[in-house]
């Protein structure tokens, strides 16, 4: 690495502008960090100015975190390469959708010693099969890639209220930098060596999300939930035992796991547009998307589509009833309420 290590963010959305916050206030304490963080944001055009203007001159995000100051150590810049330009640490927290395409004009343009740090939850697809993100990011980048999840609703972040997170990182030292990056006394951080244990939680966990949402939009109570729960616990580690081999059970019960299974069952956009997914009938994901998100993107219906691909290549539809019906019910080809019908078929291990 260079004498003072250098980070760019890659995204700017409600997360990405909400770990901004803390990286920037960070680097400003930790001696051995460069004092500029470089932030990849999507130019768009906001109150008749550009975005990166509008975050470079007013230090806020008005789109995406309004309300919130970003330390000024944060430069937006709208050119991935140019903002990944000599970074030692790289920090990817966009939409999974688009990894690939935010990935490939900076092939050969980074550092080969270069760290990535994915925030990114979902899965990526290589030629019709599903790829950890992690290692997506790996595979197009030749670098290595840790991975941060955990109970981290980002609005909560950004207020500093208390919470947990978790980074799945095998080695030691990198491990440690990246916790400098971002640990606080109200983001505290755990490092696990079972990355892809961490990642998979973090993108199961939206799924889960869906079927609570539809409870909720069902008028179901809260023991029918705690039963989504408690199934898409189970399908979640059943999935790491079946396509990760040997999981680290410890890992489930970090921030990544149970903390932030419950967080997203509870509050989160993939709960809430789930609810209205039931209520408003005629309408699609596509569709709540552009009336509630201002641009962002749900994680959960488009990650229910790529696992039921491998469920079904592989042939493993009945080991994980809640996902099947997830995948379902987000194409409107099964009816909410039959999700029941569903649970009632979880297999015991």
């Amino acid at each position: 690495m260079s004498e003072k290590t250098k980070v760019a963010i890659i995204g700017s959305g409600n997360w990405g502008s909400a770990i901004a916050k803390i990286i920037g206030s960070n680097v400003q304490e930790i001696d051995y960090f460069d004092k500029e963080v470089k932030m990849h944001v999507f130019e768009e055009i906001v109150n008749g100015m550009k975005l990166t203007e509008i975050i470079n001159t007013t230090h806020e995000n008005v789109k995406y975190l309004p309300g919130h100051k970003l330390p000024p150590t944060i430069v937006a810049i709208p050119d991935v390469v140019e903002a990944t330009k000599d970074a030692d640490i790289l920090v990817f927290v966009l939409p999974h959708q688009f990894v690939l395409s935010t990935c490939e004009p900076l092939i050969g343009k980074i550092k080969p010693n270069a760290v990535g740090l994915s925030l990114i939850k979902g899965f990526g697809e290589e030629n019709g099969h599903i790829q950890l993100i992690s290692n997506q990011i790996s595979s197009i980048l030749n670098i290595e890639c840790a991975v941060l999840m955990g109970a981290n609703l980002a609005n909560e972040v950004a207020e500093e209220q208390f919470c947990e997170t978790t980074i799945g990182c095998a080695d030691p030292k990198a491990g440690k930098v990246l916790k400098d990056l971002v640990d606080t006394p109200n983001f505290r951080v755990t490092v696990v060596p079972d990355r892809q244990t961490v990642e998979v939680c973090g993108a199961l966990k939206n799924v889960v999300a869906c079927a609570a949402g539809f409870c909720d939009g069902l008028d179901y109570g809260d023991n029918t939930k705690a039963a989504v729960i408690r199934i898409g616990l189970k399908e979640i580690i059943r999935f790491c035992k079946t396509f990760y081999p040997e999981p680290r059970i410890s890992t489930f019960f970090e921030s990544c796991g149970v903390a932030d299974l419950v967080t997203t069952c509870y509050g989160g956009r993939n709960r809430r547009l789930s609810e209205m997914f039931v209520k408003e009938s005629t309408k699609s994901f596509t569709d709540l998307e552009k009336e509630h998100l201002k641009g962002q993107k749900l994680q959960g219906p488009q990650t229910a589509q790529e696992v039921l691909v491998l469920l079904k290549a592989t042939g493993n539809e009945t080991k994980f009833p809640l996902f099947y019906a997830v995948s379902q019910i987000t194409k409107r080809e099964l009816e909410p309420h039959k999700l029941i019908d569903y649970l009632r078929n979880e297999p015991e291990d």
